[in-house]
């Protein structure tokens, strides 16, 4: 199965949106249910951990039943083979937590990929290997002056804040530069092992208003 979402168009759709999900859970199905539901509220990208049992298959479930313009894919990739995986699974882009090997691979393989890096070295090497952005992770652990201090020498990365980020953070990563942030459990809370969904489908709301908010404001100071 193709992944039918180039890196280029990962890219422009992960800049509109502003937001990546990802479930990270106990249980491969309810990981399905919580992806599905999220998209239904507006979340256009979503990935499903490989930690997660039976991720594969959730994403194949996702895959199949992804409303039109919403995408899943996998994240804690860390090999080539994993890469195939995903891919055999419908996964249509990756994600890493490192500069692992799936990096190089997902670009050799046309297959847009977010490399996890925290360094100046990271973050510029990750480019090098053919990611299509880099997931600034752990964010928290330098908050939005290190991603403006990393963005500083390096102005044409596309950064994704990922790892501690909530609705409280999120207009912070932002402003600091960052083209989207990652979430996971400030907005999937337990619903990725069977938790009750409504709850994540409120905050999967508060995210997406958020994001659309800062888009206006961000829109309107641009034609002052």
């Amino acid at each position: 199965m193709t992944s039918e979402l180039t890196p280029e168009h990962l890219l422009a759709g992960i800049r509109e949106t502003r937001l990546v999900a990802i479930v990270r859970g106990t249980d491969g199905a309810a990981a399905a249910k919580a992806a599905l539901a999220a998209m239904e509220e507006g979340f256009r990208y979503v990935e499903i951990a490989l930690t997660t049992p039976d991720a594969l298959a959730a994403i194949r479930t996702v895959r199949a039943a992804a409303p039109g313009g919403c995408f899943v894919g996998a994240g804690t990739v860390l090999t080539a083979a994993d890469v195939d995986d995903v891919a055999r699974a419908g996964g249509q882009f990756m994600v890493t937590p490192s500069l692992a090997t799936s990096v190089q691979e997902s670009a050799r393989l046309g297959i847009p990929v977010l490399a996890g890096a925290l360094t100046p070295s990271e973050a510029y090497e990750a480019m090098n290997r053919g990611a299509t952005a880099v997931k600034l992770f752990p964010a928290s652990i330098g908050g939005p002056g290190y991603l403006k201090a990393l963005r500083d020498p390096f102005p044409g990365i596309p950064f994704i804040a990922v790892g501690g980020v909530g609705l409280d953070e999120a207009a912070g990563y932002w402003g600091a530069g960052a083209i989207a942030v990652g979430l996971g459990s400030p907005l999937f809370g337990d619903a990725g092992s069977g938790g009750d969904l409504a709850p994540m489908r409120e905050r999967a709301r508060a995210f997406v208003g958020l994001a659309a908010g800062f888009g206006r404001q961000a829109d309107a100071e641009r034609l002052r």
